[in-house]
């Protein structure tokens, strides 16, 4: 830029006459700040004095950084400066980061070699962290397991609320469903449910892992500790699924979920161009990949979890902090568990004793009423118990309202008793409305809960109950006022 000679004196006149700071004379003047510094020249302050200066003071302390940087080239130049001190550098701390910046080494630049894989050759395998799900008892991490293929890019991805081998071994299916062929080697980073120990190039897999493989005739694989590159298909599929897919979605259900992760694989992810070949879609090479895929086995080998497992003494068995019901004939015993991601059966021998859906609460106590009918005929000692274990389970607020009983001092089995008989006649969703009102105005009484009840039944429309929980001499009738003279005195 080309100022006037006017504008070059007036600069040198307000840095020297007026000692202005260039920012401050390139600003008021509305010139840029190397034209300013053009128009002082030479004869301006040269900041190479000062540098100098803190380099006379740092000059003797300067082997003993290079030395310490050398062994440990990432410490902080704060530390430095405390050492320093110690060995008597006055200097400050700026002239030491001054020096540090130029005398720190300079990690040396990895070189990486792009791979071409072959079609059908490789799939890679990833983890992602995408959320929390709020499950009945709390809350659950949500995770999306997901597999690409090397060569075309193509990807299976479903979410899942468990990292184990059982887990691992589901999706593992469900992925070469999806693809209707296997790649011949699955690479996977280093985490416990694929490789419980490693000693270099010496790997030991799950035995789980190596059982799917084996039945699918797949190749496992481990990238290097701490190199993602190796594995960079998968990783940067990550970051787009992120991206594309979970940035601003809610997600309320596994199964709502996986359906829209689906909906979206066959609409924008594999649709997209190809990164080497963008003019050919991921869809269009997965199609080309497809033929080299191995053949699917004839039956896919069982997911199921399989293991014995204890019936304590109330007959319940606990998996992942939830209890499920079995009859109370097996109670001590031990039985054989068969779960799924979606249902858990036990077994005895080859005869099934029980059969729940999967509950991935928690803390959950999950019974059948079966059970508990065949409890009750067999020990009538256990009704007022396992009625409290329904009012609990169909109404989770009553506790409070129990306590209330006992504070006061009323017959518990009664209590309970006459609660259930309006569980039965009004259903839960009634009965928790109406012991919620009761908490908030303090009320405890079993005649005002069956008003409450009452009243909830006709503002909703709903029909009569066929249990006439008010007795067989309540008649719903219409009454008619009469003159309440005769009462006068």
């Amino acid at each position: 830029m080309t100022v006037s000679k006017d504008t070059e004196t007036e600069i040198r006149r307000l840095f020297f006459a007026e000692h202005w700071k260039r920012g401050t004379i390139a600003a008021q003047l509305g010139v840029h700040p190397d034209v300013v510094a053009r128009a002082i020249g030479p004869l301006g302050p040269a900041p190479v004095c000062v540098a100098r200066t803190a380099a006379r003071v740092i000059e003797p302390y300067t082997s003993f950084v290079d030395e310490t940087l050398t062994s440990y080239p990432r410490l902080v130049a704060t530390r430095l400066f405390d050492m320093l001190r110690e060995r008597g550098y006055t200097g400050s701390l700026r002239s030491l980061r001054r020096y540090v910046q130029t005398a720190r080494p300079r990690p040396k630049a990895e070189a990486f070699l792009r791979l071409h894989t072959l079609a059908g050759e490789q799939a890679q395998v990833d983890w992602a962290h995408v959320g929390e799900l709020l499950v009945p008892g709390g809350r659950r991490p949500l995770w999306m397991f997901l597999m690409v293929l090397s060569y075309s890019r193509a990807s299976f991805a479903e979410l899942v609320l468990s990292l184990d081998a059982h887990s691992l071994r589901r999706s593992l299916v469900r992925a070469a469903a999806f693809f209707a062929g296997l790649p011949r080697q699955w690479l996977f980073d280093n985490p416990k449910t694929v490789v419980l120990e490693r000693h270099g190039d010496a790997v030991r897999f799950h035995p789980l892992l190596l059982d799917t493989a084996a039945a699918l005739h797949v190749q496992p694989r481990l990238c290097a500790p701490y190199q993602p590159q190796e594995k960079g298909r998968v990783e940067r599929s990550v970051r787009f699924f992120k991206e594309r897919f979970f940035a601003a979605r809610s997600i309320h259900s596994i199964a709502h979920g996986n359906a829209q992760l689906l909906d979206f694989i066959h609409a924008i992810a594999h649709p997209r161009p190809h990164p080497i070949w963008p003019e050919r879609s991921v869809a269009d090479v997965f199609e080309e990949e497809q033929k080299r895929l191995l053949p699917l086995p004839d039956l896919l080998p069982s997911t199921d979890m399989v293991s014995p497992i204890a019936v304590d003494s109330r007959a319940f068995v606990r998996l992942d902090t939830n209890r499920y019901s079995v009859p109370h004939t097996y109670a001590g015993r031990t039985l054989t568990l068969a779960a799924s991601d979606t249902e858990l059966r036990l077994l005895d021998a080859n005869q099934a004793v029980a059969h729940h859906p999967r509950c991935w609460g928690r803390n959950q106590w999950l019974e059948l009423p079966e059970h508990r009918a065949q409890l009750v005929q067999e020990k009538r000692a256990a009704r007022e118990l396992k009625g409290r274990d329904r009012l609990r389970s169909e109404v989770p607020n009553i506790d409070p309202l129990i306590e209330r009983w006992v504070d006061v001092g009323r017959n518990l089995g009664s209590m309970v008793s006459r609660t259930l008989s309006l569980l039965d006649a009004f259903g839960a969703p009634v009965l928790r409305e109406v012991v919620a009102d009761m908490l908030e105005h303090g009320t405890h009484d079993p005649g005002a809960m069956a008003i409450l009840c009452e009243q909830r039944r006709r503002l909703r429309g709903e029909p009569r109950p066929s249990v006439l929980v008010f007795g067989d001499h309540v008649q719903e009738r219409d009454v008619v006022p009469h003159d309440l003279g005769g009462y006068d005195v």
